[in-house]
């Protein structure tokens, strides 16, 4: 496999193309296009993992297979770039993806256009493979953009509602904002560096000045910010749960948001010569986590508690990266897809049991009528809340101990890439304060769904448990939900995935800071999550009056968190009024002064052409006339001037 790379993306395309023209058949409510979409990406992960086996430190990780631009001394080629980071993230992606599918065949089963449904996920998980798979910054943004139009499609899949429409083209114009400064910082790498090859990058960063280092690692991170959904492009993604479910699960587990986050991590040598850049990522990240949870505890469907949930998770990745620590980025990454996969596809579940009901304010009582359901989905809750011992607790954990690690780092060393790190206690304590937010809505959302006395009692009759092709996803999920971050992470800090990614990401080490205490750290971030637990207990599954507490303490807090801090009406009243004033603007500067210009030559010239016209009368004698007047006027002329 490290001399045929090429396998893994060629399989879920050739699932594309056959789904696409066994389409032409009519028979769109066959389950064979999902088994057949199912079945080679599992194959690309067969693949993946051989290419895991087979890739040794000796080996060459880049292999190129054809040329692509060749103008000069410019050179770009299809190449795949096959390192550790590499597959890891394709381990997750064709893992998850492979589930995600099997779970759609079922899911998808009465749907009367599931071959279009199966024509564009094998689309959307080959255009991330080639992205992960890219060993240059050119072909990363073209597959970038494939995955974009993916989600356009799949986001905008029941294309009949206004309301899915207006999702999807939300989230292919706002992930528009933050290509445009992907695009830039790529041409300012190529105008610095020559090149837009990783390797070559990396190999001229010592002669690079800082400030156009910095310029290029925040304009990347603005793509990096719109594919991961962080402030304030973050808007997209919560809205994008008007798709199937089968598609956010793979949105916000497998593919789209985990881009970015994959980036800037790729870029880690880039990123680390430039330490402003570094506090903007964790700063956005800490924000953006804690926007996110405050309003994901007010969230009344199902789904978006879930989306807001994924953009608060992806913003502590961001404040990993900007605390240095990329390998705990790519390991909570890894965790995250896991647990998030799981509850999405278990929120699914209840979905289809109740008739496509999202509303928890409609559900309640449903763990005994959804068995299954409910217990995978309570071990997803449990590591999403990261309670130890389940995977959450083992990333999460390290997130807020990399926090403490650069907030103590003693100024100039090798920790504190800049002066005045101290700003990192107020990350760290905001990353406590999500923690707690996390397990408060995660329980949430448990009990108001599986507990308590059902709120429909028509729906909640005929609920039923999912079939097996849903339910076996689920159970593998739960394996990784509850075993992945032991396996990955034990002891921490020097676990497998951290010597694994060891030459590629970058790690720091507890034992940079100064007398660090890992087991008190995690007991801080045990009792921590454990109280947000407590809270959810006390306030849903109690009936105490801890919400109503909450609102007398602080008063229109809720309305924020309801208006998503009103996030929605600052992109309707300033964005979009902003950019249909410059259009007005712009339309009126080419009527009146482009227009005007090119219709006003117009009109000057049939003026004068109206007037000279006068002339040709058809009179031989007025020919004459002239000619004499003109040969008067020009010996005149070379008389007077001469």
């Amino acid at each position: 496999m490290v001399d045929t790379p090429w396998i893994i993306p060629l399989l879920p395309l050739v699932a594309f193309a056959l789904n696409g023209l066994l389409r032409s058949s009519g028979q769109n409510k066959s389950q064979g296009y999902g088994w057949l979409s199912t079945g080679l990406i599992f194959s690309s992960f067969i693949a993946t993992v051989l290419l895991w086996i087979a890739i040794d430190t000796s080996s060459s990780k880049e292999f190129v297979l054809y040329r692509w631009i060749a103008s000069g001394g410019f050179n770009v080629e299809i190449a795949f770039l096959t390192d550790e980071l590499t597959v890891v993230m394709l381990l997750v992606v064709t893992g998850v993806s492979t589930l995600v599918s099997m779970y759609a065949t079922g899911y998808m089963s009465h749907d009367a256009n599931q071959s279009r449904f199966f024509t564009w996920i094998p689309l959307f998980v080959f255009s991330m493979i080639m992205l992960v798979i890219s060993d240059n910054l050119l072909q990363l943004f073209v597959f970038w953009e494939m995955v974009g139009l993916c989600s356009y499609l799949l986001i905008g899949y029941w294309y009949q509602r206004d309301s899915a429409n207006a999702a999807a083209t939300k989230a292919f114009l706002v992930n528009r904002v933050g290509d445009f400064g992907f695009a830039i910082g790529i041409i300012l790498a190529f105008h610095e560096f020559g090149t837009v090859r990783y390797r070559e990058i990396f190999e001229n960063l010592g002669n690079a000045d800082e400030r156009m280092l910095t310029a290029i690692a925040l304009l990347l991170f603005v793509g990096a910010m719109g594919k991961s959904a962080q402030f304030p492009l973050h808007i997209w993604l919560p809205d994008a749960m008007e798709g199937p479910t089968p598609v956010s699960a793979l949105i916000h587990a497998a593919t789209m948001v985990t881009a970015g986050v994959y980036l800037v991590v790729r870029l880690n040598p880039l990123y680390t010569l430039a330490p402003q850049a570094l506090l903007v990522i964790a700063a956005i990240g800490t924000f953006t986590a804690f926007m996110a949870a405050t309003i994901a505890l007010v969230q009344t469907d199902i789904k978006r508690v879930l989306a807001y949930s994924t953009v608060s998770q992806l913003g502590l990745m961001f404040l990993a990266i900007g605390s240095g620590a990329y390998t705990v980025a790519i390991f909570h990454l890894a965790t995250h897809a896991f647990f998030k996969a799981l509850l999405f596809l278990g929120s699914g579940s209840v979905i289809h049991a109740l008739q496509d009901e999202q509303d928890m304010r409609q559900m309640g009582g449903l763990w005994r009528k959804l068995p299954l359901t409910y217990t995978t989905f309570l071990l997803g809750g449990f590591a999403l809340a990261a309670i130890f011992p389940l995977a959450g607790f083992w990333s999460k954990d390290e997130v807020l101990a990399m926090t403490y690690v650069k907030a103590t780092a003693p100024a100039g060393s090798a920790l504190s890439a800049f002066h005045g790190a101290s700003i990192y206690w107020l990350f760290y304590v905001a990353g406590l304060a999500v923690s707690i937010m996390t397990a408060a809505y995660t329980f949430r959302m448990i009990f108001k769904t599986f507990h308590g006395t059902p709120r429909n009692a028509e729906l909640h009759t005929h609920a039923h448990e999912s079939p097996w092709i849903m339910t076996v996803p689920l159970l593998v999920l739960t394996v990784g939900a509850t075993s992945a971050g032991a396996l990955l992470g034990i002891p921490p800090e020097k676990g497998l995935i951290h010597g694994y990614l060891k030459e590629t990401a970058g790690i720091i080490h507890l034992e940079g800071a100064e007398h660090p205490n890992t087991l008190v750290l995690a007991l801080i971030s045990t009792l921590v999550a454990g109280s947000g637990l407590l809270i959810a207990f006390g306030a849903y599954g109690k009936g105490m009056r801890i919400p109503l507490i909450a609102r007398t303490l602080l008063p229109g807090a809720e309305t924020l968190f309801k208006q998503k801090w009103y996030m929605d009406h600052l992109g309707d009243r300033f964005a979009v009024a902003l950019t249909k004033a410059l259009a007005f603007i712009s339309w009126g500067f080419d009527v009146a002064v482009v227009d005007g210009i090119v219709n006003g030559l117009g009109s000057l010239t049939q003026t004068l052409s109206g007037q000279v016209r006068r002339i040709q009368t058809g009179q031989a004698q007025n020919y004459a006339l002239l000619m004499v007047i003109g040969m008067v006027l020009t010996i005149g002329g070379l008389v007077v001037f001469r």
